[in-house]
């Protein structure tokens, strides 16, 4: 496979809706204790089953005659993840999208907001309901996703009303040596080590910021905070990341052990990949409108093995 494509798509093109659909952004709020993850599956509660079925609800799409509605997400969010920051898109038959109003003098935007705080159940929240701009894909568009996982060591700061969202950890941590040893994975490298392998997926991935701190106020005050912010994350790689820190903060490993990993390229019994319940997705960041449809080009084009930074230290 080539490390650029040969001929990419017009950028105007590049996952543009039919002329007789309204492409709509969804930006969502779930708590994902309930949820077997987000992705539709036969039998089970999903975030994706519950908002599509929603949206086919409230767009009234059965009665219509038209296609139940299938949404692209930012990011598929494993079982007990959480979000704040979620965002989706939806492409809407304009005629279905000029009735969603009725006989209410709101626009459909704000329309379809309200009927949908009225068919989601309590730990699914649709915050922002817009048309998308021209070029947006919500997955393909995103520049960065951004998450935080949470951590308690502290017997005091126990809560049991946030133990569905914060991990415990039975051992003090040392944030500072966690802090230093995230600093040394930084960067466009193959997460490899820390990335559930899919057959034809690459694990080539940019992570921009990977911090540990404990707040001293705010909402989070006395717990251990990681905050991770990449382009894209590959399959249970902020949980194992989370991990490899975990066992530095634990003094059962060095700050380089991380790094090691990295280099090695492949997973370590050693290195666990934590609890999904402390991590939510907080943020997806997407450029300029004029920039969208350009940014899905470079994302959708293959990721080259040579086209990553140098190894944060000599392979063993």
């Amino acid at each position: 496979m080539p490390d650029q494509p040969l001929d990419p798509p017009p950028v105007a093109a590049a996952g543009a809706p039919a002329a007789d659909l309204v492409r709509v952004r969804v930006d969502l709020a779930y708590d994902g204790t309930d949820f077997a993850g987000w992705a539709r599956q036969p039998g089970l509660r999903t975030v994706q089953g519950v908002v599509e079925d929603g949206l086919a609800l409230v767009l009234r799409s059965a009665h219509r005659g038209d296609a139940p509605p299938r949404v692209t997400v930012a990011g598929r969010t494993d079982a007990g993840v959480h979000a704040r920051g979620q965002v989706l898109h939806v492409d809407v038959p304009a005629g279905a999208w000029a009735a969603v109003p009725g006989r209410s003098d709101r626009g459909p935007e704000e329309s379809l907001l309200t009927r949908l705080a009225g068919v989601l159940p309590a730990d699914v929240v649709a915050t922002r309901v817009r048309v998308a701009p021209e070029g947006f894909d919500a997955r393909f568009s995103a520049v960065a996703r951004r998450y935080v996982y949470r951590v308690c060591d502290e017997t005091a700061l126990r809560d049991p009303l946030r133990r569905h969202h914060v991990l415990w950890s039975r051992r003090p941590l040392d944030v500072a040596a966690m802090h230093e040893a995230a600093q040394r994975v930084l960067g466009r490298h193959d997460f490899a080590a820390y990335c559930k392998p899919r057959p034809g997926a690459t694990t080539i991935r940019t992570l921009d910021e990977l911090t540990w701190e404990r707040p001293a106020d705010g909402p989070d005050a006395g717990l251990v905070v990681a905050t991770v912010r990449a382009d894209a994350f590959c399959h249970s790689m902020v949980r194992a990341l989370v991990g490899a820190s975990l066992a530095v903060g634990e003094g059962r490993r060095g700050v380089d052990w991380p790094a090691e990993l990295l280099v090695g390229g492949r997973r370590d019994p050693g290195s666990a990949v934590v609890a999904a319940h402390g991590l939510t997705l907080e943020e997806v960041v997407y450029p300029p409108d004029a920039e969208l449809a350009a940014r899905q080009v470079r994302t959708r084009a293959p990721r080259s093995a040579d086209d990553v930074d140098p190894h944060p230290l000599r392979a063993p």
